[in-house]
């Protein structure tokens, strides 16, 4: 879907139509890599870096602030480059934050139910967010505010914090919002984006998103097909790809797409549930908040239930950190199923039966 969505684009801005599709190959193969190195290494190595998690983050996400290195991305300072290639720290701050949060909560144990959570957690988030907040990266903001949120639910927290956070992001993101006309306009937009007034401003890309989904019906236009991405989806390789793929592959496609990531998000809640290390079933639990907000934030935005706030599909998108970090977060899942006596035995259970049939 990457090659599809991006030849138009990436012939535009390269003279070649594969260059974008290329990118995205090498950071598959050097995520595979990160994947079988998550997966295979010893369960203690995870507790050692949740302990400087916290630190790291902040470290990275202070990166796009040095001169030279940083990199400004439609307005968004959260990017730095290397070598050619264009890195999103704060993609990777989401994996390392959630890694803390479990080690912070297995640290609590049972003096969670006394209301210790928020006090331990809160500040890390609080840092974190500041820091992302400055980069002018606001999807990500709000992402690593949910995953922070289904966190705090998982560890049983009172329900204080959950009102005190609540009222804190509306304050805060109230204010973001109002400051700036630009997303003034999204908020618009999202009621109606075919609007005169913001149609061909803040109103074009779900505009054009819902115009692909609807033209691609039931079965969609086929492979490569679509017409909104010339030059009318912007970001059709990235935060809009899931309205190529309605468009191409219709809404079997998108379906097909959903039912697949109900069925990971499932298997992570799984491997969560059935680990009896408090560590690893607090991360695999926060593994699954993120890709549940991920998804359901960048497909509220393709169908405009959502305002655009510019987030990626996991492992769909064009986005070589984000295809990384999600890579690694899944090779500790399955990392903690290899090392659960009860995940373990039931794969080869499971496997033996498929080999008797």
């Amino acid at each position: 879907m990457v090659l599809s969505a991006s030849t138009v684009i990436s012939l535009e801005e390269n003279g070649n139509a594969y260059t974008i599709f290329i990118r995205q190959l090498t950071f598959l193969v050097i995520g595979s890599f990160a994947f079988f190195w998550a997966f295979r290494v010893h369960g203690s190595v995870w507790p050692k870096i949740a302990r400087y998690a916290l630190s790291i983050s902040i470290i990275i996400l202070l990166l796009p602030f040095i001169p030279g290195l940083g990199k400004n991305i439609s307005g968004n300072r959260s990017w730095i480059e290397i070598a050619g290639f264009t890195l999103q720290p704060s993609e990777f701050a989401k994996l390392l934050l959630i890694l803390w949060c479990a080690l912070q909560l297995r640290k609590i144990g049972d003096v969670a139910a006394l209301g210790s959570t928020g006090k331990m957690l809160l500040p890390g988030l609080f840092l974190v967010e500041i820091l992302i907040i400055l980069e002018r990266d606001l999807g990500t903001a709000l992402l690593v505010l949910i995953i922070f949120i289904g966190i705090l639910f998982i560890s049983g927290a009172p329900l204080k914090y959950f009102i005190g956070v609540g009222i804190g992001s509306v304050i805060v993101g109230g204010a973001f919002v109002l400051s700036s006309t630009y997303r003034m306009n999204r908020f618009v937009a999202l009621f109606d984006p075919f609007d005169e007034r913001v149609y061909k401003f803040a109103g074009w890309q779900p505009a054009h998103s819902i115009m692909g989904l609807a033209s691609g019906g039931v079965w969609g236009s086929g492979l490569g097909a679509s017409k909104q991405k010339w030059s009318n989806l912007a970001a059709a390789h990235t935060d809009f790809i899931f309205s190529v793929i309605g468009e191409e592959l219709g809404l079997l496609g998108t379906l097909m797409v959903l039912a697949l990531y109900a069925a990971l998000i499932y298997s992570i809640l799984r491997v969560a549930l059935r680990t009896k290390d408090n560590f690893s079933r607090y991360a695999c639990a926060g593994i699954a908040c993120w890709f549940i907000a991920q998804i359901a934030v960048n497909i509220g935005s393709v169908t405009s239930l959502l305002p655009v706030i510019g987030v990626t599909l996991p492992l769909i998108s064009y986005g070589g950190s984000s295809l990384l970090a999600n890579l690694i977060a899944l090779g500790f899942v399955l990392g903690v199923a290899r090392r659960t006596p009860e995940v373990s035995e039931g794969i080869k259970q499971s496997r033996m039966r498929k080999l008797s049939q």
